[in-house]
């Protein structure tokens, strides 16, 4: 397998590369009469907390006064990784064809959640370890899972890109099927593995401060799944300045596919909710590769995966909610949108003082 390309040449290539969308700032001037705005409505300024900063945050997104929210598009990323052959998980690597199934009939957590919704779950086939296409999944493999990151790079720099361009590809699907937001999921074997040793290189932090419980396992197997990350950060020595060679060298499939629909969304000034840990990681990823691209992320929760909330700290980023869920799947992200929705609502719905004939507030 070709290797992953040296740093220089990665950071050389990622300038060049035009199939990156062009990420344009936020509209500050619409954020601002929005905060005006608020102050009309009926209740005592900043009242409504951080539901008001949220109604703030999607008009700087949209550009528009009244935001709409009401139409989401969830997409769940699957993929399998090389490193699950080092005994990370407590569930066999053939489960994630078998969940790609479960989300194509309809039976997974996202699937309940995103019903509440009015949503369909794209279901896109990034790298899974299957012999043959899955039915009623996208099919959009660019190889059978990711390579073993204790022996080799985890994908050369072409998967990367053709799994990003994936990501982008599934955005640019919810945008022509009306889509006014997004909601990206995933689901891998070992994809919490991934997405530790890609935090850990980034941030140069040791392997056990991110490793958590991903599937469940106990404490022991804990300590063995940060030991096979360290000896993977060893190994591959990733150049923590260069995201995509991060990425290449330890990420995966999914992760690199979520990376490319968040640049998208952006580029289509649509909010994405960003979910637990291992989609942190990829919008981590993706922020580092397109700085402008922060402003237009919504973090939906707080995983109980003790990484996240290191990731969270790189990205500035407060959740909306903290269930003390590690499901993934775009699970926290669903649960969190209506508040999107409600801070929309807000907007287009609430009378001002004048309207209602109410008082304000006293000189």
């Amino acid at each position: 397998m070709p290797p992953c390309a040296s740093s220089a040449a990665a950071s050389d290539s990622l300038a060049a590369y035009s199939w990156l969308p062009d990420i344009g700032p936020v509209d500050a001037a619409a954020a601002e009469r929005t905060r005006a705005y608020l102050d009309t409505l009926t209740k005592p300024p900043g009242s409504l907390g951080r539901l008001e900063a949220l109604a703030i945050q999607l008009s700087a997104i949209t550009g528009s006064a009244r935001p709409r929210v009401d139409s989401p598009a969830v997409v769940v990323f699957a993929a399998d990784h090389g490193v699950a052959a080092e005994g990370v998980s407590a569930f066999p690597q053939e489960v994630t064809a078998q969940m790609v199934a479960n989300f194509v009939q309809q039976g997974a957590a996202i699937n309940v959640f995103a019903r509440q919704l009015g949503a369909r779950v794209d279901v896109v086939d990034v790298g899974v370890a299957s012999p043959r296409p899955l039915p009623g999944a996208t099919d959009a493999r660019v190889r059978s899972g990711t390579a073993n990151m204790l022996h080799h790079d985890a994908m050369p720099l072409d998967d990367a890109r053709q799994a990003m361009q994936a990501g982008m590809a599934a955005v640019e699907r919810a945008v022509q099927a009306g889509a006014n937001g997004l909601i990206v999921g995933e689901m891998g074997i070992a994809n919490t593995t991934a997405s530790s040793a890609m935090l850990a290189a980034l941030l140069g932090v040791p392997a056990a401060q991110v490793v958590g419980a991903g599937t469940g396992i106990d404490s022991t197997q804990q300590a063995h799944k940060a030991a096979v990350i360290e000896r993977a950060l060893a190994n591959r020595q990733a150049n923590p300045d260069d995201p995509l060679e991060v990425l290449c060298k330890l990420g995966g499939l999914e992760i690199a596919a979520m990376a490319g629909a968040y640049l998208a969304a952006a580029a289509h000034r649509l909010p994405a909710v960003v979910d637990g840990f291992i989609a942190t990681v990829a919008a981590l990823t993706a922020c580092r590769m397109a700085p402008a691209l922060r402003d237009y992320l919504v973090f939906g929760h707080r995983s109980a995966e003790p990484g996240h909330a290191l990731a969270l700290e790189a990205l500035a980023a407060q959740p909306l909610l903290a269930l003390e869920m590690r499901l993934g799947e775009g699970s926290g992200a669903a649960l969190a949108y209506p508040l999107l929705q409600a801070a929309a609502a807000m907007l287009s719905d609430m009378a001002t003082f004048s309207q209602a004939r109410v008082s304000g507030k006293a000189p």
